[in-house]
């Protein structure tokens, strides 16, 4: 093992205080919780930019609420090739259409244009958008099997927030434009 470094540091006494609280319940040296917290903090410092803080933000916001799921790519992609191939699926569109004004309902408050929407949708992991002009956008999705639900419930969602927007399919691409003047609520 190679000697360590001594490194000599001055802390007021609240700071002496808490290091040592921590090191008593932690039931460690002092050095070992500066060295895990020097660690923890070199790990997590891209906490600090501002996108990713948003992005946890959004996370924190969904899940809390116990509305929202975790769920595999796999498992969703699954999931839409059933509805595909079931006699049900008309009922399923229908109800999905619903859904997506629902929840402009529930989020009128939170998300106030469609850029901030599709940001909102990007944290969800449907697509990886891409912002071309001030109101144009591509979102490049996880697969083809998934345009339609993204689509169709972008285009009632931004119906209910009165945003007209037009939508061009490509292979795994949406190419969203939204008209000047119904960017903002």
């Amino acid at each position: 093992m190679v000697n360590p470094t001594r490194i000599t540091v001055a802390f007021d006494k609240t700071t002496a205080d808490l290091l040592e609280k921590i090191s008593t319940e932690a039931q460690v040296s002092q050095s070992e919780v500066m060295r895990r917290a020097l660690k923890f903090y070199n790990e997590n410092k891209a906490l600090e930019d501002p996108a990713i803080k948003k992005k946890i933000q959004a996370y924190i916001d969904m899940l809390l609420s116990g509305e929202h799921i975790i769920l595999d790519v796999d498992h969703w992609l699954m999931f839409l090739d059933l509805i595909a191939s079931s006699p049900e699926q008309d009922k399923f569109w229908t109800e999905h259409k619903q859904v997506a004004r629902a929840h402009w309902e529930q989020l009128k408050t939170k998300v106030h244009s469609a850029e901030e929407l599709l940001a909102r949708l990007e944290v969800c992991n449907f697509f990886r958008l891409t912002k071309n002009a001030a109101n144009e956008f591509t979102l490049v999705l996880v697969s083809e099997t998934s345009k339609d639900f993204i689509r169709i419930f972008l285009e009632e969602y931004f119906a209910a927030m009165g945003v007209k927007a037009e939508i061009k399919e490509n292979l795994t691409k949406l190419r969203v434009t939204v008209k000047p003047g119904t960017m903002r609520m």
